[in-house]
């Protein structure tokens, strides 16, 4: 659930300002949450996976924790890390049908400001015993042009990769922490809800890498509460736990956090009891909400696609390229229908406005697959389609809406845009580029693909000649070297910094080690 702040004609509020109100306000309710009755620590309310934000903009931001028991999180809210001028919020409810999760919407904050969070919840049953506070911190986004910095990734727990301590744990993830980044774009597979945790994996080498294990992860996820755990169990890692308690997360999924390459056609293997996708998919989906820091829409309720704002230089449009695709047959077709969709006629529409409407420097599209990169529904057999790729030649199928869409976008004089994703589990660049293309109704532009962020290292893939991608760069791992585990070393991640002064983007591709790998830098086109 969410609570908005009550509004009191400060969206414009300045730091002072909302020193003096957050004073006012909260000194009340300060004094009686301060310093509550305890018992013994036993009895106190636990905080379990640390604390999270999310989906930040210019006025605020959604935070989030989670509970062991029936409580209420109160939240503190304050511009210095001393607390000393916070601002008390009223409690909210966590309770057993959210997995005693909380999220509250913050709001009226003061743009391009340091904000600072503290998190404890209240037993019901007993108001007078509280939690240990938890701290978090979130930037929000500049009402000025001043430099933005972002990282981003996907694909966690994968392949059986689980926590390693004797490896540093999911390291990846400290390595971006220390860039200091405003926020992380997550492009999907958050979790392996289709994949166990075994205790040991037995290396070519013959060393064994060691997993911290959970009962649940035992099995693919089925239940409600197997694909929470699934969820959780990476908020078990010391380093993604102090990474989200500074920076926020902009999350979208992909077909892990359901099953592998799933879609509404999807027959499941002998593993599922559960035998119905749609089923898997509606508790998967309730899972991933309750689990992220999202604004969560009042249109659509569960809706993942939506707009972040963050400052003049920066639009990022979250797509979902899984809850209105079509079956992953051949999709081979030359006529646009629902066997083709992938955003789907609703969620192209929400884009193609988007852009329009856009008036920030950059338009970043956030894409939870790759455009050209060839992903195969049947792998082995290179058989079907599971991303948007259909295989060299005019557009088909799924291609269809990109191409319906990169012509909207050069018809309209939409500048500066540029595709990130993941899914592949390699880092690779490339420059589409019309004049090599089959379809060239379009402007040139970049598509960055980053990670695995903790899984499996694969790759490279075959790349579709439709929209004329041209390779400036790739690392993976080679055809006769599958599945590396993270101790090899090709854990990937990349680096968006945007210059206040010029507008310019710079995009890094970087190993967990913080080895930039490849750069490039953008001159934006006029707006």
């Amino acid at each position: 659930m969410t609570i908005l702040l009550p509004r009191k004609n400060i969206r414009g509020l300045s730091r002072r300002r909302f020193l003096s109100t957050a004073a006012l306000t909260g000194a009340g309710a300060l004094s009686t949450m301060a310093m509550p009755y305890l018992s013994r620590a036993g009895d106190r309310p636990q905080i379990t996976h640390g604390v999270q934000s999310g989906d930040v903009g210019a006025d605020g931001g959604v935070v989030w924790a989670r509970a062991d028991r029936p409580s209420q999180m109160m939240v503190e809210v304050a511009t210095t890390e001393s607390f000393g001028n916070a601002q008390a919020l009223p409690p909210i409810a966590a309770l057993p049908e959210s997995d005693f999760t909380a999220k509250m919407l913050l709001e009226n904050l003061p743009a391009g400001q340091d904000i600072f969070y503290r998190v404890r919840f209240r037993d019901l049953s007993h108001p007078d015993i509280s939690s240990e506070p938890v701290v978090g911190r979130f930037r929000t986004a500049p009402g000025d042009r001043r430099d933005v910095s972002f990282v981003w990734g996907g694909d966690v727990a994968g392949q059986g990769w689980g926590i390693n301590p004797d490896e540093g744990g999911m390291f990846t993830f400290a390595t971006m922490r220390k860039h200091r980044p405003d926020f992380l774009l997550h492009s999907g597979d958050t979790i392996y809800a289709d994949g166990i945790i075994a205790s040991e994996v037995k290396l070519p080498d013959g060393k064994l890498w060691k997993n911290v294990t959970i009962p649940e992860k035992a099995k693919v996820a089925e239940t409600l509460d197997e694909f929470r755990a699934a969820h959780k169990y990476n908020f078990l890692d010391d380093n993604v736990r102090a990474f989200n308690a500074e920076v926020p997360i902009f999350v979208q999924w992909d077909d892990h956090e359901v099953t592998n390459n799933w879609s509404a056609s999807k027959q499941l293997p002998a593993a599922y009891r559960e035998r119905d996708i749609n089923v898997l998919a509606a508790r998967a989906a309730r899972a991933f909400h309750e689990m992220y820091p999202m604004r969560e829409s009042i249109i659509e309720p569960g809706r993942v696609y939506r707009t972040l704002s963050y400052g003049p230089h920066l639009d990022v449009f979250m797509l979902d390229e899984r809850s209105y695709r079509g079956p992953n047959g051949p999709n081979l077709q030359t006529a646009y229908g629902p066997d083709s969709y992938f955003l789907g006629p609703d969620q192209l529409l929400w884009l193609k406005r988007a852009l329009l409407n856009s008036r920030a420097t950059w338009k970043v599209i956030a894409s939870d697959m790759p455009l050209s990169i060839i992903v195969y529904d049947d792998a082995p057999n290179k058989k079907g389609s599971e991303a948007f790729a259909q295989g060299d030649g005019p557009p088909r199928g799924r291609e269809l809406e990109i191409a319906d869409l990169l012509r909207f976008i050069k018809a309209s004089g939409v500048a500066n845009t540029v595709w990130l994703t993941a899914d592949v589990h390699y880092a690779a660049a490339h420059y589409y580029n019309p004049d090599k293309a089959q379809f060239q109704d379009f402007e040139p532009f970049w598509e960055f693909v980053s990670g695995p962020l903790h899984a499996g290292t694969f790759g490279p893939n075959e790349l579709d000649n439709t929209f004329g991608p041209e390779l400036k760069f790739i690392k993976a791992p080679g055809l006769d070297k599958q599945n590396l585990p993270p101790s090899a070393g090709m854990q990937f991640f990349g680096h968006v910094k945007i210059d206040g002064a010029t507008g310019q983007m710079t995009v890094t591709l970087r190993d967990r080690a913080d080895v930039a790998l490849w750069s490039t830098t953008l001159n934006p086109k006029p707006v």
